[in-house]
């Protein structure tokens, strides 16, 4: 293992991917979908993320119940199965599956020429623009754990993640679209029984403003899972019939935005983002209430867990894709920076404010070095001595000369 391989330190790469499309042409689809996912894997990708109902499109509408079609979804399926097989990837797609009688809005996660699971999504909006039900069934009330696909027995299921035996940390969940906008997600869940990578299969369309709610779920929804959080969805190629599309896809880790694809692009896209999956675990131990919510909803976190080696690459220096900040603290953005000088501020004054009070203290003593933080002091304790009517001859200021006193000081 070489020491500056990403994986030796915690992190595992993940990609979201917006490829071109045509409507009901599963063979065009998935030949789009293969340069992007091989590209991802030269780019060190352990997990590449596609859009929901990716290998047909979403706006296809009754399209979708036309057993033609659906063969050529079996056969792009296929495609990707024997694809993968010299792959370093978990790969996710969408894709309408058939299971018993019935139709259902599936995520299927390949690896290595393995099927891992097959993820039907929950709930199917069926309001404004959207009428999914007329389609779709829910995942809920599939009634089957396996199902045959591409001569496997493939586990299926809303109950489903995806745990690699060989990366630390490293548990994969699988929600589709309309899951994330519920109060409680399916994902929520997940990422109380242990899943730290949650994946949104996604075919958003887009309306005014709609992008800025998007970025907004998934920057709280990782947050408050203390978990990655990759959403790619449908662009280029979608019907335009009464829709629009823009293929925004993101990866946020814990309330961070660590990646984001152009939208409206004409060409196909690929983000990728580096996820500190050791930070993620540790962060959920530090918080201790994230434990105590877990044993709180035990009963509604049954997951069946589904194991795979990753055989990540180890000897690579794959570099870094994630951006370090020079100064974490200071936000490049000035409205940003003012906003948080002044609460710093003002947690300080009003903190020493309550202290004088409570400890009856009319007067002050700061050593003034002549550094920022003897200066700042300084400044602190002149705004609390204004508010509490105390005159300023009554802050006691010292300098402090030593060898690295300077005339500046």
């Amino acid at each position: 293992m070489t020491f500056s391989n990403i994986h030796t330190h915690g992190f595992i790469r993940l990609a979201c991917a917006a490829p071109r499309l045509r409507v009901a042409d599963p063979a065009f689809n998935v030949s789009e979908t293969i340069p992007l996912l091989r590209r991802a894997d030269e780019d060190g990708a352990s997990i590449v993320l596609f859009p929901e109902l990716g290998l047909s499109a979403y706006a296809i509408d009754d399209l979708l119940l036309q057993s033609t079609l659906l063969e050529a979804v079996l056969a792009a399926i296929a495609a990707l199965v024997e694809e993968s097989r010299s792959l370093h990837a978990v790969v996710v797609v969408g894709a309408p599956l058939r299971v018993e009688g019935r139709l259902f809005n599936c995520a299927v996660a390949l690896h290595r020429g393995r099927i891992l699971a097959v993820v039907p999504k929950t709930y199917l909006p069926n309001y404004r623009e959207f009428y999914e039900r007329r389609q779709f069934a829910s995942g809920e009330r599939a009634g089957v754990t396996s199902i045959e696909l591409c001569g496997q027995s493939v586990p299926f299921g809303t109950d489903i993640l995806l745990t690699a035996s060989d990366v630390p940390d490293l548990t994969i969940h699988m929600e589709i679209c309309e899951d994330v906008w519920m109060p409680i997600p399916p994902s929520s869940f997940a990422a109380l029984a242990g899943a730290t990578v949650l994946l949104n299969l996604s075919a958003s369309n887009v309306t005014i403003g709609k992008s800025d709610w998007r970025h907004a779920l998934c920057k709280a929804h990782s947050g408050r899972c203390i978990a990655a959080y990759a959403y790619s969805a449908a662009g280029t190629g979608e019907s335009t019939t009464d829709l629009a599309w823009d293929g925004q896809a993101m990866i946020y880790e814990n309330g961070a935005l660590l990646a984001e694809a152009e939208r409206f692009a004409a060409e196909p896209q690929l983000i990728l983002a580096d996820i500190d999956l050791e930070r993620l675990a540790l962060d959920r131990i530090r918080m201790n209430t994230f434990g105590d919510n877990a044993d709180a909803l035990r009963d509604r976190l049954a997951f069946r867990r589904i194991a795979f080696a990753l055989h990540p690459d180890r000897e690579s220096d794959l570099g870094l894709r994630r951006e370090v900040e020079r100064f974490p603290f200071v936000p490049n953005d000035d409205a940003r920076l003012n906003e948080l000088c002044y609460e710093a501020y003002n947690i300080q004054s009003h903190g020493l404010r309550k202290r004088l009070e409570s400890a009856r203290v009319d007067r002050l003593v700061i050593g003034v070095s002549g550094g920022l933080d003897s200066t700042q002091a300084l400044l602190v304790a002149a705004d609390t001595a204004d508010a509490l009517g105390l005159p300023r001859k009554n802050i006691l200021a010292y300098t402090l000369p030593a060898f690295a006193t300077s005339s500046g000081t």
